[in-house]
C-alpha cells in the first residue's frame, strides 16, 4: 500500500509517500480500503514534532472512510464490502488502514465516501465537548470561534439543527457568508469587529450559554464577559496562547463552568463509548440529510504537503481531504 509519513519534524515538504505492506487485522479490527482521509490540526502538530501517543503508527491520519476489505476475529458489526468511516489513532493517510471496529460508523447512503471522511474526528469531538461537557440544550445560545474550520462548520450546522442559536466568528467576508448559509444567527468578522461589542449590541449582556473556543489567550477573558449565568466554557485549543488571566470574582458570580478535553489521548474504551453516542444522537441528523459536512478541497494522497499548507494558512472553509485512487461510490 501507499502511505504518508515524515522521517523528521519540519515544514509540509517533509511529508513523503512510501510503500508499506498491507496490514492484517487483529481481533477487533477491520481493514479499510481507503477512499479519503481527513486532514486535521493534530496532523500539523505531529508534523511539527509533537510526540505520538503510545502505540500510534508513524503513518499520518486520524480519520478515514472507505470499504471494509477484511475483518479480524470477534468483529460482527461489519463485514467485507461495508462502507465505513473510522476514527483512528493514526494511519489514515494511506490506501489501506486498520481501525478498531468499535471506533467505526456506517456511512449513511446519502453520503459519498469522501464526504464521510470529513466526519469522524469532528463528530466525536463535537459530541463530547458540545453536548456532554458543554451540555448544549435547545433554545440556548452558542458562541463558536474558528467557525469556518472543518469542525466549526459542522458544529454550526449540528447546533442549529438541534435547536440552538449560534454565533460564530471567522476571519474573512467569504467565511462570514458561509457561516450565515450554514445557519449561524450571527456571524462576526473578528478582524474588523469586536465580537464582545457585537454580541452585546445585538443581544445585550450575558447572552451566551456555551462557548466552544479554539483561540485561548486573551479570548478567554473576553468570552467570559458575554456569558450568561451558569454558562459553560469549553476549550479545544489555544492558538493565541495557553496562559490566560481570569477574573475569578466574575467567574464565581455568574457560576460559570470551564472545561476542556482533547480526543487523541483518550482510551480505546472511551472512544468506543463516544462512537455509540455519535451513532445514536448525531448520525441520524446526517443520515436524514439535515446536516452535511462542508468540504473545502480534495488533494491526491501524493499532495499531502499542499493539503497541510492549506490548513496551516487558514485558507479553508470546511474540511480539507486527501483522496486515493479508489473511487468506488465516492
Amino acid at each position: 500500500m501507499s502511505a504518508i509519513i515524515a522521517e523528521r519534524a519540519g515544514p509540509p515538504d517533509v511529508l513523503q509517500i512510501v510503500d508499506r505492506p498491507i496490514p492484517i487485522p487483529k481481533a477487533g479490527e477491520i481493514l479499510i480500503k481507503v477512499a479519503a482521509a481527513g486532514v486535521n490540526r493534530p496532523d500539523l502538530m505531529q508534523r511539527s514534532g509533537m510526540p505520538l501517543p503510545p502505540g500510534a503508527p508513524d503513518v499520518y491520519g486520524l480519520e478515514a472512510a472507505g470499504v471494509v476489505e477484511a475483518v479480524g476475529e470477534d468483529v460482527t458489526a461489519f463485514q467485507p464490502g461495508d462502507r465505513v468511516m473510522a476514527l483512528l489513532n493514526g494511519g489514515g493517510y494511506a490506501t489501506h488502514c486498520l481501525a478498531l471496529a468499535d471506533h467505526c460508523l456506517p456511512v449513511p447512503p446519502c453520503l459519498t465516501l469522501v464526504q464521510a471522511a470529513a466526519l469522524p474526528e469532528a463528530l466525536f469531538t463535537i459530541w463530547h465537548n458540545l453536548y456532554e461537557r458543554g451540555r448544549l440544550a435547545p433554545g440556548e445560545t452558542l458562541l463558536i470561534h474558528g467557525g469556518a474550520s472543518g469542525l466549526g462548520t459542522l458544529a454550526v450546522a449540528l447546533a442549529t439543527a438541534t435547536g440552538a442559536r449560534v454565533v460564530a466568528t471567522a476571519g474573512s467576508v467569504e467565511k462570514v457568508k458561509a457561516l450565515q448559509t450554514l445557519g449561524a444567527a450571527l456571524a462576526i468578522h473578528y478582524r474588523e469587529e469586536d465580537f464582545v461589542a457585537v454580541i452585546r449590541d445585538q443581544w445585550g449582556e450575558n447572552a451566551i450559554d456555551v462557548v466552544l473556543d479554539t483561540v485561548g489567550g486573551d479570548y478567554i477573558a473576553r468570552n467570559l464577559e458575554v456569558m450568561a449565568p451558569d454558562g459553560r466554557h469549553v476549550s479545544l485549543s489555544f492558538f493565541q496562547g495557553a496562559e490566560v488571566t481570569l477574573d475569578l470574582p466574575s467567574l464565581m458570580r455568574k457560576g460559570l463552568t470551564m472545561t476542556s478535553s482533547t480526543l487523541r489521548p483518550k482510551s480505546s474504551q472511551e472512544k468506543s463509548r463516544l462512537a455509540a453516542c455519535v451513532a445514536k444522537y448525531l448520525l441520524p441528523l446526517i443520515a436524514n440529510g439535515r446536516v452535511l459536512p462542508t468540504l473545502h478541497a480534495q488533494f491526491d494522497l501524493r499532495d499531502a504537503a499542499e493539503a497541510h499548507r492549506t490548513l496551516e494558512e487558514n485558507r479553508n472553509i470546511g474540511k480539507v481531504l486527501l483522496t486515493t485512487t479508489f473511487t468506488e461510490e465516492t
